[in-house]
């Protein structure tokens, strides 16, 4: 099988790792890839947001399966222009991936499923506002209705911080959400969905804020650790059966079926769960935990979705045991990153490539936010904390900031229901 993953980060690297993995994969390409996919892969300068652009070299390389990994690229109909091409693809349609590119249009969504979720309300002029405010709080959740890469949405008890982020949000040309707070800890759980048939993988928890102790600003994420040692048993069936099955039944009945990668964010209150958001593609960085513990052939997984023979999947076979993913970050993240800067010590085991390129000199430096996330596994959660920073430890970036605490409260029991 020729295999062509798009995109650029930690996910995309993380995929062509799983692939590599897979005997029955024979060659592999990534656009337009990084520092680190090019060496495990044939990286391609092409336009992922190009349909016609991907699709072209698609047919070029004779790809078997394409598999999409950025929101923006299914959201812009790339995948649509590969199934018309004939082209096997791992990935949402454009009015599937809605799902993720229009808060409003998964709420609704989740409404007619009758799938708990936050109270929300859309606002679309700054001048509604502080009436909308009023509405909600004392902690308000703003979020802005469109693709913010996981950075546009604010938890906050401030209300004049909330009012700012709103109307930063509305003057920057999209609608802002209004949310209702879910307490209780959060899980991240993705499941390979083909049209009504869901199948989940091991749940995942993403650290978002940029700081230890859940301090700062939102970011992209990280770190995140899988499993969740203090998730009951059986939590997971009740999150497929109560929320992403009638979600993925109602796609269907409105002709927009889902086939990709679902993934429900969570809040697991008193009541059980409670829809924070969904994507339509895998998570970043969960997926670089969650990969490292499959058994099964990924290469198998994603066909079978792809070519509609999920239902035909033989049970998904998981390693022993935990990962922790921890995020290498560069100088002034999550505002505007300093880039450019060298990077050492990232060819290492378990060190996945996001915003990094070859400079002239051969050099692997910075050029994005997230740069490189690193992966330890060990016999318990850990084993798997001190293998991932051990091998962070062995990486030097010039004014680059990581949290010290992933999966940390979860290793010392602090996380309860």
């Amino acid at each position: 099988m020729r295999a062509l993953v798009i995109g650029s980060g930690g996910r995309e690297h993380a995929l062509l790792l799983g692939l590599d993995r897979d005997p029955s994969v024979t060659e592999l390409h990534a656009a337009p890839g990084n520092a680190g996919t090019a060496t495990v892969a044939t990286n391609h300068a092409v336009d992922a947001n190009s349909g016609d652009a991907v699709v072209a070299l698609a047919r070029e390389i004779g790809a078997d399966l394409v598999v999409i990994g950025p929101e923006v690229p299914l959201v812009h109909g790339v995948a649509d222009a590969l199934r018309e091409a004939g082209i096997a693809v791992f990935g949402p349609s454009a009015a599937a991936a809605q799902i993720e590119g229009s808060k409003a249009f998964a709420k609704d969504v989740m409404a007619s499923a009758g799938v708990a979720t936050a109270r929300a309300e859309s606002v679309t002029a700054a001048a509604d506002v502080d009436a909308a405010l009023d509405r909600f709080g004392p902690t308000w959740v703003v979020k802005d209705d469109g693709l913010a890469a996981g950075k546009g949405v604010v938890v906050t008890p401030d209300r004049d911080a909330a009012r700012d982020h709103a109307v930063a949000v509305i003057e920057g040309g999209n609608p802002v959400l209004l949310e209702s707070f879910l307490d209780g800890p959060e899980v991240s759980l993705f499941c390979l969905v083909d049209g009504e048939t869901v199948v989940p993988l091991l749940p995942a928890q993403d650290h978002k804020r940029v700081g230890d102790g859940d301090e700062g600003p939102n970011t992209g994420g990280m770190g995140a650790y899988t499993p969740l040692p203090w998730l009951p048993d059986g939590m997971v069936d009740r999150i497929v059966t109560d929320v992403v099955e009638p979600v993925a039944a109602e796609m269907v009945a409105r002709g927009v079926g889902f086939s990709g990668l679902l993934y429900a964010g969570l809040a697991i209150g008193p009541d059980g769960p409670s829809v924070v958001e969904f994507n339509c593609r895998f998570g970043d960085p969960e997926t670089q935990a969650v990969l490292d513990l499959l058994e099964t052939p990924l290469g198998e997984v994603l066909g079978a979705v792809a070519n509609g023979t999920l239902a035909e999947l033989e049970p998904l076979r998981w390693f022993d045991g935990s990962a922790v993913v921890v995020v290498l970050a560069a100088h002034s993240y999550p505002g505007t990153p300093r880039t450019g800067d060298v990077i050492t010590g990232a060819d290492s085991e378990g060190v996945l490539h996001a915003g990094t390129k070859n400079n002239d000199a051969g050099d692997v430096v910075s050029s994005g936010g997230r740069v490189v996330s690193v992966v330890g596994r060990g016999a318990d959660l850990a084993q798997a904390r001190a293998q991932a920073y051990r091998r962070l430890d062995a990486i030097t970036l010039d004014g680059a900031h990581f949290r010290s605490d992933i999966g940390k409260a979860a290793e010392d029991g602090r996380i309860r229901l």
